[in-house]
């Protein structure tokens, strides 16, 4: 896999200086639970398809004791995107670098999978200003991790696969609502699985509509997502929300709220606020999330 990455870079180094174009795009994701950076530079191949490479850094606060990794989770994207006329392809590859565990019963954790996702037209009247649009998405992981079944300590690699139905509602390019579904499956099999320790964060498989990096077991998620858009500012107001029901952790709610608007012709910034809590309310977090985007 590490061979695939650095092919990877010299493949985007050496399109960065074919191109004419470059959108790069950093954010940074506080918790009382982790800190998490990314990073990324996207170029355009044609006017159909473009190619990104991303890097992604987690600093966990979980103490080592309880389970927390000895080291940061650093992580590597590709994400690649064809835009034809009724349909649009996107694929993200992704990689976890090892992280070494101090506890002696633990095995050292990383994961690589790949996300895609299908996204049609369905409808677009330009006169009335409506659109619809549909999507459907498949992730596909394998985790070295740790494994608590019935009890029992199982260190191996885990597989863990991730579909997604959406749905996208524009009213007269001033409203957008967007609803989706994820249902997670697990072809090592889930039965009696009390616990699990990997690295990867689960919204590498499917976004949810919310910051927080969750490395828990998931059943399925439910999703909603209301934007007001302000086409001649370039600007967005966006409320989000979730409901989660997982195999390995209670279920819990998240609540989204966030602005994102230019500050010059090539600068943009979104910035959110983020608040989960379980349903019984013993577990609470806050999240904040800022994201800039600068083209060159």
């Amino acid at each position: 896999m590490k061979k695939y990455i650095l092919f990877g870079f010299l493949f985007f180094t050496a399109l960065s200086a074919w191109s004419s174009t470059l959108d790069t795009s950093a954010e940074y994701v506080y918790s009382s639970d982790f800190n998490r950076a990314r990073a990324g530079a996207a170029l355009p191949l044609g006017t159909m398809a473009s190619i990104e490479l991303q890097g992604q850094y987690i600093y966990d606060k979980t103490p080592l004791d309880r389970g927390g990794f000895k080291d940061p989770a650093y992580s590597v994207y590709l994400p690649m995107q064809l835009d034809l006329d009724l349909v649009k392809l996107n694929l993200t590859p992704f990689y976890y670098f090892k992280n070494k565990s101090t506890l002696p019963d633990l095995q050292d954790s990383s994961a690589y999978g790949l996300q895609a996702q299908v996204l049609m037209d369905l409808r677009a009247d330009e006169t009335e200003g409506v659109y619809t649009q549909a999507y459907v998405g498949a992730g596909y992981a394998n985790q070295k991790a740790s494994v608590w079944a019935e009890g029992d300590l199982d260190n191996r690699n885990y597989r863990q696969m991730a579909y997604t139905l959406g749905l996208r509602q524009d009213y007269y390019n001033a409203f957008v609502f967007h609803v989706a579904g994820t249902a997670y499956q697990y072809p090592d099999g889930i039965d009696g699985v009390d616990a699990f320790r990997g690295v990867m964060d689960q919204n590498d498989l499917a976004f949810t509509q919310s910051y927080d990096v969750s490395r828990q077991l998931g059943k399925y998620v439910l999703s909603a997502r209301l934007t007001r858009v302000w086409s001649e500012q370039r600007s967005t107001l966006y409320a989000g929300y979730h409901y989660a029901e997982f195999y390995t952790a209670d279920p819990q709610h998240s609540v989204l709220a966030g602005n994102s608007f230019y500050v010059a012709n090539r600068a943009q910034i979104d910035a959110a606020y983020n608040h989960l809590q379980t349903t019984n309310g013993k577990n609470k977090r806050d999240i904040f999330y800022i994201h800039l985007n600068l083209a060159f």
